[in-house]
Formats: C-alpha cells, structure tokens, sequence
C-alpha cells in the first residue's frame, strides 16, 4: 500500500504473493516507539492527521539535533490483509487458497468497491484491547480485594486494642483520681491531729522529766532512811544498861497502848535482839570478804603522760588504714587494750572473744564459754584478767594465768551490754537490758549495789578514771551519773531525742561525750551540767564514742561503715573509710599512736 501526501489519496497495489510465503520468510522484527502511537484511533483520517503531525514534529526535532531519531508508525491492515491473516493464524489453507481466488476473481472484474477494500474496522481492535485490559483489571481487582481483606482485618484488630487501651487508660484516670481524693482527705485528717501530736509530745517530755526527778529523790530518801536505819541499830547494839532501861522504859508505855496479843510478840522480839547482839563481836561484819572502795582523791596518774596528738592529726584527723585483722566470722561486737602491752581483744556476736598481738594480727589466746552473743569486753587494771558480758545474761571473770572462766554472774535478767573496771580491780560495773546496772565485788564475789532509775535498757556503762563514779546512757534518752559507794545517782543529763548508746569521759573527767541511734552526739561540761555541743552526723546511727588521750579528738563509730573524727577544737568532722559495714566500736591507744577498731564486717582494722 503506497500513499500520496500531497494528494492525500491512497490507492492499492497488486502484489503476487507465494503459497507458502509466510512460513518461509524470515521477518525482521522492528522496535515500535510507544511515544508517537495514539492511545485510541477513531477513524482513518484521524489516524493520517496524527501521523503527519508526528512526521511534521519529527522533523522539527532532526533541524533542532545534530543527530536524526528514526521514527515507525503502525498502518491498520486492509480487509483482505485481515482475512488472509486470520485463516494463516487459524492453519486454514484450503480456506485461503479459495478466498484467494474468489478475491482476485472479483478485483479483476471490477465489481469491489472503494469502502470494500478499505481497512479493517477499529472496533476489532478496540475490542480486543478492551479484552486484554479486562483481563488485566480484573487480577487488579482481586490482588486488591485481598489487599482490602487484610487491611479490614488489621483495622478490626487495631480498632479492639484501641478500645481496650482506652478502656484500661479510664480506669487508670479513675483510679488515680480515687487515689488523689483519698490522699487529699487522709492529708486534711493527719493535720487535725498535729497540734494535738506536738502537745501531747510536749507533756511527755515534761512528764519523763518529773518521773525522772522523782525517783532521783526517792533513791536519794531511801539512801538516807537506810542510812539512818543502819546508825541506829548500831547505837542501839552498843548503849550501856542505862540506855537499855531506859529504852525498856519507853518500850514499857508503848506496850501498854497495844493489845495483848501485840504485846507479847513485840516482848518475844526484843528478847531475839537482845540475845543476838549480845552473840556478835565488836568488829562483826555481815560480808567479811567485801572490798573497800578506796578514797576518790580525784588525781589521775595518767594525765601528766598525755600529751597533744601531732599537727597532722589534729588538723585532718589523718589516721590512716595500716592493717586489717580477719578476726571473727560474726560482727565483732567490742574491744579492748591491754594496759602496759600491744595486745588487742576482741569480742564477737560468734559468741567468742579473741586476744590478738597488735600490730601484727596474730592470735594469743580464744574464750569460749558463753552460749549468745558477746556484747563487750574489758581488761582489769593489772591486765591479768577479762571481763565479758553477753547477751546469755550472764558476765564472766576469765583468768589469764588459770586459762580459764574462774567466776561467772547470774544476776542480771536480760542480756548485759557492758562492762567497766573500777581503777583499783576489785569493783566491776555492768549494765543491761533489765533497765539496771549492777556494781560486782570481785572479793565477795557478790553485787554490793543495783543502780535503779533508767525506764528503759541502760546501753554502756564506765567508771570514771580512779574515781568512784559512774556514767551511764540509756534508751531512755538520758545520761546519769552515779556514786558506786552508795549507789545513788547524783546527777542525770536531758537533752538527747532518741536512745542514747554509749557514753565516755575525756581524761581530765571535765567533758563527757555521747552519742544515740539517729546520729548525733554531744559535749557535755560535767561542772555545771550544761550541753556544749551538739552535732549531727546521721542519719545513721552512731554506735561508740571515744576520747583520744589529749582530748583533743573525739572518734565516733557510725552505721555508715565510717569513723568520725571531731577535733574539738575547730568543730572540723572528717571521716575515715576503710570498714565495709557498720562500724560498733573504736579505741585509741593510750599514747595516741594508733586506734583499733571493730566492725559488723568481722573485721578488727588498726589506723595510724
């Protein structure tokens, strides 16, 4: 088929064509540019007008590019063309052949028209795309009718935990608001009470210090009506016959006021006394093997030994961490110093005390004996003997040189925590959770005098050096001094707020230092009883106080694994670590040199 531009009509060519062309050629195959096909044609000259547009456009593309772009357009088959190549695609050969020659026979003799030769109707076409983009709309339809199913099913699921999630966020908003109104109340109902709280605190404070008062002078009253007692039935023993009578005489008008039966039981008992004062010596003692305590002069020996710490010590409390002992398996609970020699003890909640050579860590001797824990631990004043007390309620006399327990006291009713020599060796005083301290006489092997007037467990107990006075601490927040002579307290101290756990004189005995279960310790001015200091360092409890020597430093043991050092000079607290749990106990050494301490992690540590 050949056309003319310019006269823009077509004509047909004849063309003879083989029997079996088609399956004998090879065609090339040409690449079609989807660029210059319309996307529909309607008829035929739409088509010629878009191919001469695009010809026209190609042109003016080759004049704008040096380089030319090849252009293919697709011409619509003829009918017969159509036919032909339908019965070929069909393998209908014998169809052909007939259609061949009819066509032929008919185009010869003129008889087919111009519309009958023409090319092959676009709606073939049209419907054959239409076939193809049906097929292909419909695998989109179901590729995105199961792309819709899974988007349902994720948003029904998504839709279910967003109304749960909402859900559980109201009762959560609820429950808080609940929770809000509730503190909001109890809030409104406690701060009714805190007035009251503050006052009825106020009258208990008031109250312990009455009580306190009062049994202070009722000791004090009893001592004396004691005493009294005591004077007059040694007068009574020794009057001469005068006396007598004349005793006889007044006894005689008080019988005759009593009734018969009164009067002869008071005449049976006169003859008793009588008889059995007549029986004893002069020098009759009840208690022949007690210990006299000595005269309290008040004059320490050791006070002219002591001297000041050096500089370095006293201006950062510089002890520092020389040897560490393993000494115990439990908490070591106490210890002690040896008087003249480098020789440690310690005490053990393992139910033991150990003897150890300082500095070198090794072991001298082991007691055992008590059945509970061993709260403390001290050495008698020759250093030949040891004193422990325990939790089995019992304090123990141990005797170095007989490797034994020579002697062992029962009397105390609860777990005893401490114990203090007297100077001269012969006194030892004990306090314990029975509210009580005791005063042991090491002659007579027997308690010459219950210290009774603490409501609460009395913590540590010390005599004061070469002296006949005591100090002890108790939970009942109260400091008391006390005359181991007569067993009377002479003077308490108020001022702390919880328990209070060990007390301890400085060695000129003018300053007394003490601590309690929150932190905080406190200088006291013995003379006239006032506070000097007060200093908090808890919150964790501090467990022992203890002077240096030259009472320049104060090192107290705390909860917190840590030593406080205090220079009492300057107020400066420094600390010093080294322990890794609670620290119960510390001790300088009477020169100052180096201190010992133990801990609740079973270790004795030595600081220098």
């Amino acid at each position: 088929m050949a056309s003319n531009g310019a006269a823009e009509k077509f004509y047909l060519e004849k063309e003879q064509l083989q029997a079996d062309s088609d399956d004998e050629f090879q065609y090339e195959e040409v690449p079609v540019d989807e660029e210059f096909i319309p996307d529909e044609i309607e008829n035929l000259d739409v088509t010629v007008r878009t191919i001469r547009e695009s010809q026209e456009d190609l042109e003016a593309g080759l004049r704008k590019e040096s380089t030319a772009r090849p252009s293919v357009t697709h011409e619509p088959e003829v009918v017969d063309d159509f036919v032909r190549n339908f019965l070929v695609r069909m393998g209908m050969n014998r169809t052909l052949d007939c259609f061949q020659t009819e066509w032929y026979e008919l185009q010869q003799k003129g008889l087919l028209h111009e519309e009958d030769v023409d090319i092959v109707p676009d709606i073939y076409a049209r419907n054959q795309d239409l076939d193809n983009e049906i097929k292909f709309l419909k695998k989109e339809v179901d590729k995105y009718r199961i792309a819709a199913i899974k988007a349902k099913e994720t948003y029904v699921k998504l839709r279910k935990e967003r109304d749960y999630h909402r859900m559980h966020h109201k009762r959560v908003v609820q429950e808080k608001n609940k929770f809000i109104d509730d503190i909001k109340r109890l809030k409104r109902h406690y701060q009714q009470y805190e007035p009251t709280l503050h006052q009825l605190k106020r009258k208990y404070e008031v109250a312990m210090k009455e009580k306190m008062l009062a049994k202070l002078e009722r000791d004090r009253a009893v001592g004396q009506v004691n005493g009294l007692q005591s004077t007059l039935k040694s007068m009574e023993s020794f009057k001469g016959t005068s006396s007598t009578s004349l005793q006889g005489s007044r006894k005689g008008d008080n019988q005759d006021k009593l009734g018969p039966t009164q009067r002869a039981l008071a005449i049976e008992r006169e003859k008793r006394m009588e008889e059995d004062v007549g029986l004893l010596p002069e020098d009759f003692k009840r208690y022949p093997n007690d210990s006299e305590f000595p005269i309290d002069t008040g004059v320490n020996p050791y006070l002219s030994q002591s001297k000041a710490p050096p500089s370095h010590l006293t201006r950062t409390g510089g002890f520092r961490l020389s040897h560490t002992i393993q000494a115990h398996s439990h908490s070591v609970s106490g210890v002690a110093l040896h008087p003249r020699k480098q020789i440690l003890v310690t005490s053990s909640d393992d139910n033991s005390w150990k003897m150890w050579a300082v500095p070198s860590g090794d072991i001298i001797m082991t007691g055992e004996g008590h059945t509970d824990w061993v709260s403390s631990c001290d050495f008698h004043p020759s250093g030949a003997k040891l004193a422990t007390t325990s939790g089995d309620t019992t304090v123990k006399i141990w005797d170095f040189s007989k490797g034994e327990c020579v002697h062992t006291f029962t009397d105390h009713t609860l777990a005893v925590w401490n114990c203090s020599w007297h100077s001269c060796g012969d006194f030892l005083g004990t306090c314990s959770m029975d509210n009580t301290s005791k005063i042991w006489d090491l002659n007579s092997l027997r308690c010459r005098f219950t210290l009774r007037g603490h409501t609460d467990s009395v913590n540590s107990i010390q005599f004061v050096p070469f002296s006949n006075t005591l100090i002890t601490s108790s939970a009942d927040k109260t400091l008391s001094l006390w005359d181991a002579r007569t067993g009377l307290c002479t003077q308490t101290f108020y001022g702390h707020m919880h328990s209070v756990n060990h007390a301890t004189f400085n060695l000129r005995c003018d300053t007394l230092a003490s601590c309690d279960s929150y932190g905080i310790f406190k200088l006291w001015d013995v003379r006239n009883g006032s506070e000097m200091v007060s200093v908090d360092i808890g919150p964790h409890p501090a467990n022992h106080v203890a002077f240096d020597p030259s009472g320049s430093v104060l090192g107290i043991s705390s909860n917190d694994s840590t030593i406080k050092m205090y220079e009492v000079a300057s107020g400066q607290v420094t600390a010093l670590y080294g322990h890794e749990d609670a620290v119960q106990c510390a001790l300088f050494d009477k020169s100052g040199e180096f201190m010992v301490s133990g801990g609740s992690d079973c270790t004795v540590r030595i600081w220098s």
